[in-house]
């Protein structure tokens, strides 16, 4: 039941405080870690195998470090009294969430497109998405910034959470360690192309059906919040799979079609044009209050899992 509470609490605070920037942070710290270790063990000369078992081998410290860490803080906490523990394991589920952080950061991106502002609006996208954003036009902009943050309502929010729910926030962690190992190693690129693939491959895996559960979830979003929830459903059985990624359009394909507007389309990485198709039907041009719209979305998305998450922790050890 603490570990149901700690959820709940942490979920709320989230919503309420996002991710104040004088904090410390775990995931920052992950990133050290990650950092760290491929310096050790990434050897650009090495062969595609044995850059890959290099890159299997940080994947299986950072994880086990990522859950062993939290088992241990959350056993001596609990060992010393009971609401320690209930206060740093609600602390821990509040700093797995990332729910404010993505729409604070998104909206900043909407506000200045709002204000005919382009160049700020570039500066602030550029702090929330990989592809490069000097050539981005006020159109491509929105689109980047709407992209994600329907990706990452799965990646940020849903995932996270549906882990949590699962395992409690050891498991919230360790899944925090694989989507950050992702999003540092994993690029197909001459640098990253063997070494980062186990990172890779293990967040495909992980994000299987978070990702698909929080298209169902921003499915039902859409209908809640007014918006095209027959076309998100349609769009998404149509363009779920038009993603290198087995997941990330799963819930862009969603978005898409509740908003009537295309997204993905080619996109620039490290100063070569990536071909990507088109995901939606473009009804009409994207504009900037659909970075407003999308942040709906995953605010209701991540309220539905929260509140039938915590319903079922709480009805099953009643049934069984």
């Amino acid at each position: 039941m603490y570990t149901t509470i700690s959820i709940f609490a942490g979920f709320i605070l989230d919503l309420l405080l996002g991710d104040p920037y004088w904090m410390p942070h775990p995931v920052r710290a992950m990133g050290k870690g990650i950092q760290a270790l491929e310096k050790k063990l990434r050897r650009p000369d090495g062969t595609p195998a044995a850059q890959m078992r290099a890159g299997a081998l940080l994947v299986c410290m950072i994880v086990a470090v990522s859950l062993l860490v939290p088992v241990l803080l959350l056993w001596l906490a609990y060992w010393l009294h009971p609401a320690a523990g209930l206060v740093l394991e609600s602390f821990m589920c509040y700093q797995i969430m990332a729910t404010k952080c993505l729409k604070v950061e998104s909206m900043k991106v909407c506000r200045a497109l709002r204000d005919g502002d382009v160049e700020k609006a570039r500066e602030a996208v550029s702090m929330i998405v990989g592809r490069d954003t000097a050539v981005l036009s006020a159109e491509g902009i929105t689109k980047a910034a709407v992209e994600t943050v329907a990706e990452n309502t799965s990646d940020g929010s849903i995932a996270p959470l549906f882990f949590m729910l699962l395992g409690g926030p050891a498991a919230g962690f360790a899944y925090k360690a694989v989507n950050t190992m992702d999003s540092m190693l994993g690029y197909k690129n001459e640098k990253y192309l063997y070494f980062g693939r186990p990172a890779a491959r293990l967040d495909d895996v992980v994000n299987f059906i978070p990702s698909r559960l929080a298209a169902l979830l921003m499915i039902a979003a859409a209908w809640l919040c007014g918006m095209d929830g027959k076309g998100a459903f349609r769009i998404w059985r149509r363009d779920r799979f038009k993603h290198a990624s087995p997941n990330s359009a799963q819930t862009e394909s969603v978005c898409a079609g509740a908003l009537g507007v295309a997204l993905a389309g080619d996109a620039v990485y490290f100063g070569k044009v990536v071909k990507k198709p088109f995901i939606g039907d473009g009804k009409r041009p994207v504009e900037p209050e659909d970075i407003a719209r999308a942040n709906r979305l995953l605010y209701v998305s991540a309220s539905l899992l929260c509140a039938a998450g915590l319903l079922i922790r709480c009805v099953l050890p009643l049934v069984f």
